[in-house]
């Protein structure tokens, strides 16, 4: 039987849904007393943070639907106004929803008397990123679930001017930020007494052609290499083939089953480059044409991933942090200017790097909203593949110019007789091999992290996997002069780096390892040792 408070919450949300379909969901759940389908709708307002907003499509106030995305575009609204904001411009990807979503914000925000663009088709989330800062909006909004399976959708959010005490440069928000954005979605308590518009003006292609034109700036000496590309059934393939063709590159090698966007992300089991598998079909491709690179894209191509045909293994994966090295190092060589910086999950060489060539080094806390406020960014990264070479274009990580500067890098490479593994080896050479690594386990209850970093807390280990525990830094409490953040930072014998940590997009825990060796031998003995008994530390 449902309790009447939930019937009465049901009903009333019921009667405020603009959208037919999941109104008429509800009913049946509520007709047929289907309490077990209903509680996990009405486990409270799906929460907006720094990430924005992201979950499972589907009805009530805990998915991503018209109701929670209007409510949504109407706190946003009010936040435009209490600051004097008038201007925003929309984009979306080709997921399921986001169409709507992207009419929903703009009906909305249109009523509340705001300046409305929308891009003229599902595009790359760096697309957004760049028009939000060219068009000179207050507000971007990317309508997105970047990576996450296809049952999810997203709401990014963006500022383009200073706000709320921070100088944001058309930057992804931060605290306190998101929280005050989260205060006015609460105070929201109607959708059908908000007003609406339908007024905005659909962006030509002026933008994406500006965006192209500033991104083909970064590589200015094309060859002939042969490259297979995947843009992971999402966005990236148009825009990522004409920045290539623009700039003189050899025509990419399409990986034909993933090329065109499908939210349904058929050939894969996540649609995320790093996941085991994702990238296969683009690895066969390279065996068939003889390639000399892979690049893949996520579905909204702003992270970038990328495979190279290793003499000792045959074709793999760059790790994140390998091609955050490689982009370092040849940054700093040609340019040594500027900041460099990246995420405290991110390996330690690039410090090194920057260290070596003088240039000043910044660490920031997980995120790219973090990365995106160091002033006078020259290089910065994230080890989970995003990638700003080009921070003067687009504020964020962005995997198209990511892929094209890469391009850049590999051939100038091959004209001197050499390729991205042997600058990957100078580097080891000079400052020793860091090998690193990530165990990512899903979990259906994020509970159970907070439960786990408690225990770790309450009850910090002595030694892991054998090897004495030496340090332990709660994140949470930082010393750094970083913001406090829910994690651990252990340190273990031998200079021996892990950190634990909630993901901030998805149900998983994440650990990072990172290990400091001669060569890639002790590195991968050093992580096999660690890497079981700290699955079962983690899952136990």
């Amino acid at each position: 039987m449902i309790r009447v408070e939930l019937r009465n919450e049901v009903e009333a949300w019921i009667a405020d849904d603009p959208d037919p379909v999941t109104a008429a969901q509800l009913q049946t759940y509520l007709d047929n007393d289907d309490i077990a389908s209903l509680n996990p709708l009405f486990n409270g307002f799906l929460q907006f943070g720094t990430a924005g907003l992201r979950g499972p499509i589907g009805a009530g106030p805990s998915c991503m639907n018209r109701a929670v995305v209007g409510r949504t575009a109407a706190g946003l609204a009010s936040y435009m106004s209490k600051r004097g904001m008038k201007k925003v411009v929309i984009g979306r990807d080709a997921r399921y929803g986001s169409e709507d979503y992207t009419i929903e914000s703009a009906e909305i925000l249109s009523g509340a008397g705001m300046d409305v663009y929308i891009l003229p088709r599902p595009l790359p989330t760096p697309v957004l990123a760049f028009a939000t800062a060219q068009l000179g909006c207050d507000l971007g909004i990317m309508v997105t679930a970047s990576h996450n399976p296809p049952q999810d959708n997203g709401y990014k959010v963006y500022i383009g001017p200073d706000a709320d005490g921070i100088k944001y440069a058309s930057s992804q928000i931060i605290n306190p930020t998101d929280g005050f954005i989260a205060d006015e979605i609460t105070a929201i308590t109607s959708l059908k007494s908000q007003p609406r518009g339908n007024k905005w003006t659909v962006l030509g292609e002026d933008v994406i052609t500006e965006y192209i034109n500033r991104t083909i700036k970064i590589a200015p000496r094309p060859g002939d290499i042969k490259i297979v590309y995947t843009a992971m059934h999402g966005v990236g393939t148009e825009i990522v083939q004409r920045v290539f063709n623009h700039a003189g590159f050899a025509t990419l090698i399409l990986v034909d089953e993933q090329c065109t966007p499908d939210p349904d992300f058929p050939t894969v089991a996540f649609p995320n480059p790093e996941e085991p598998g994702a990238i296969d079909l683009a690895l066969a491709k390279a065996r068939d044409f003889g390639a000399d690179l892979v690049i893949a894209n996520d579905p909204d191509a702003d992270r970038c991933a990328a495979a190279v045909n290793d003499p000792v293994v045959g074709w793999r994966m760059l790790r994140g942090d390998e091609l955050g090295v490689i982009f370092g190092e040849w940054i700093a060589r040609k340019h040594p200017s500027g900041t460099f910086g990246n995420s405290i999950v991110s390996s330690s060489a690039l410090r090194k790097i920057a260290a070596h060539y003088n240039v000043h080094f910044q660490e920031v806390l997980t995120g790219f909203k973090w990365l995106a406020k160091i002033e006078d960014l020259a290089f910065g990264y994230e080890e989970a593949i995003g990638y700003a070479v080009d921070s003067d274009t687009v504020n964020d990580k962005d995997g198209i110019s990511a892929a094209l500067f890469l391009a850049q890098i590999a051939t100038d490479l091959k004209r001197d007789g050499l390729t991205l593994l042997d600058l990957l080896n100078e580097v080891w050479v000079r400052h020793g091999f860091h090998g690193t690594e990530q165990i990512s386990i899903r979990v259906a209850d994020m509970g159970a992290i907070t439960r786990l970093l408690s225990s770790l807390r309450q009850n910090p280990p002595a030694e892991i996997a054998g090897i004495a525990v030496e340090k332990i830094d709660d994140l949470n409490v930082p010393t750094d002069a970083l913001p406090p953040t829910d994690g651990l930072r252990i340190w273990l014998a031998g200079g021996i780096r892990i950190i634990i940590r909630p993901s901030g997009t998805e149900a998983k825990m994440k650990c990072y390892i990172e290990v400091i060796t001669k060569d890639s031998k002790e590195a991968a003995k050093a992580l096999d040792q660690l890497r079981g008994p700290l699955t079962t530390f983690l899952t136990s």
